[in-house]
């Protein structure tokens, strides 16, 4: 029988419960797992389902969220951070361009400067983690079908971003 979205949940829940977000790797191998299943990916995505995202999960426990996401093409999404939350992206269809961002000067300069340190394309079936405080940015070249799991409801938390007209990282929540 497949991997299915009922033991993705019971396993995440286990997970966090266990070691909290020290199990974000196991984890992401586990979403990995659930991207594979067909059947979930027809479940949860078809060519109609509109843009945006859904809640397909939430563990009341730990209060992760796993959010079903559509991106249509030519999406780019800023450098940011998901504040104190951890993230885990994984790809049902399509795929994502992901920027990781570091700043090159230091915190008391009144302007950010960041630049690259890493640059990568997410396929179809791929996932990666990425933890409190990490900035990166997506790209949706074509349209892509998302699973984005989170520590916990972002909008109560403050989260980042980085505005390049005013080289500086602003707080939003």
């Amino acid at each position: 029988m497949a991997y299915a979205l009922n033991d993705f949940c019971s396993d995440l829940n286990v997970l966090l419960k266990g070691k909290g977000a020290e199990a974000i790797s196991e984890i992401t191998e586990k979403l990995k797992l659930l991207l594979a299943n067909p059947e979930f990916v027809a479940e949860t995505f078809d060519e109609d389902t509109p843009k945006g995202k859904r809640p397909l999960y939430h563990d009341a426990d730990s209060d992760a969220y796993v959010l079903a996401h559509v991106h249509h093409s030519g999406k780019r999404g800023k450098p940011h951070s998901h504040g104190e939350s951890w993230a885990i992206y994984g790809n049902a269809k399509g795929y994502t361009l992901m920027t990781e961002w570091e700043r090159a000067n230091p915190e008391n300069d009144d302007h950010t400067v960041l630049k690259q340190s890493a640059h990568y394309r997410l396929g179809t079936g791929e996932a990666q983690a990425y933890g409190p405080g990490v900035m990166h940015s997506t790209e949706h070249p074509e349209k892509t079908w998302v699973i984005r799991l989170t520590g916990t409801k972002l909008a109560d938390i403050p989260r980042y971003h980085f505005n390049p007209e005013t080289d500086s990282i602003l707080e939003n929540n």
